[in-house]
């Protein structure tokens, strides 16, 4: 990994703002012929050369910053596919994906390394303890930062308890930048009843590098929490990675409402908002983002 590979992330924020992220992984995986049911970390092994395709096909678009395919290649998550021992190395080849789809880039292209959620919950609501949750995000962590990710990227968090878990695990391996976004719904709170401007609040004070808003139940929903985290005033970058519009079952299958020009006015409504990051979540591909890439520059 570069000497300076981590300083990639810190470079574009210092730069200005807005820093257009890149859309859906796993829709556009399933669109490319991904399984039910499968899962999409294993490509990283099994389909390398359909991983490059996408995020080329993001960063030709023009994202600035693409996140590597393993939200869910923490432990927890892998035990489900017998998978559980592979975490490293799932972990590092994804890094090494993105990290050369960057670097072939002809201009500055950061790596962000997605961890999702275990998807346990924490004692005593759970059965999940902190230290397993810790060990568990520390061991994906060794594994993207191994691979040449420039910043952790936690996404769809809703439990503060597991992002400060998160960031401890993190902590343990690497002093690289951390971003965490969590998933808000129309009560303008996480599925833990996590509210927007308390998790700005709270995350500022860790020392996180940005900090906002992904996935959710539509636009409108992320939108609001973006504007109540701006209106925080922490003074740390503010993401904002929505859904394609809504998902909708058409002909069998789940199809998300929101068109390239739907997300191109979410782009500018982000922007105006004061969000510094802006990308896609679930449902946005490459023409999403090559729309939202020409409103942010003012030449759509």
């Amino acid at each position: 990994m570069p000497a300076n590979s981590l300083n990639r992330f810190r470079s574009l924020i210092a730069g200005g703002p807005p820093i257009l992220a890149d859309g859906a992984m796993g829709t556009t995986l399933f669109a490319a012929g991904l399984d039910s049911g499968e899962a999409p970390e294993r490509w990283n092994l099994d389909h390398p050369d359909r991983i490059l395709t996408v995020h080329r096909a993001y960063i030709d678009a023009g994202s600035d910053l693409v996140l590597t395919n393993t939200f869910g290649a923490n432990s927890f998550r892998l035990e489900l596919h017998g998978l559980q021992d592979r975490v490293i190395e799932i972990n590092r080849r994804a890094g090494e994906l993105a990290r050369s789809a960057a670097d072939d880039a002809r201009r500055p292209v950061a790596v962000a390394g997605s961890m999702g959620p275990t998807g346990e919950l924490l004692e005593p609501m759970g059965s999940m303890g902190p230290a397993a949750c810790t060990a568990s995000f520390a061991e994906q962590a060794a594994g993207l930062i191994d691979g040449g990710v420039d910043v952790l990227w936690l996404e769809t968090m809703s439990d503060l308890g597991e992002v400060d878990a998160a960031i401890a695990g993190i902590r343990q391996v690497t002093a690289a930048p951390i971003a965490v976004c969590m998933s808000f719904d129309t009560a303008g709170r996480t599925m833990m009843g996590v509210g927007a401007e308390t998790m700005a609040r709270h995350l500022a004070d860790r020392g996180v590098e940005a900090l906002g808003a992904n996935c959710g139940n539509n636009l409108a929903d992320t939108e609001a929490a973006v504007r109540s985290i701006v209106a925080a005033g922490v003074g740390v970058p503010v993401i904002s990675k929505a859904n394609a519009g809504i998902p909708q079952w058409q002909d069998g299958a789940l199809v998300y409402s929101g068109t390239p020009e739907v997300m191109g006015a979410h782009a500018h409504r982000a922007a105006a908002a004061g969000a510094a990051i802006i990308g896609g979540c679930c449902g946005s591909s490459a023409e999403h983002i090559e729309f939202m890439r020409g409103v942010l520059d003012g030449t759509t």
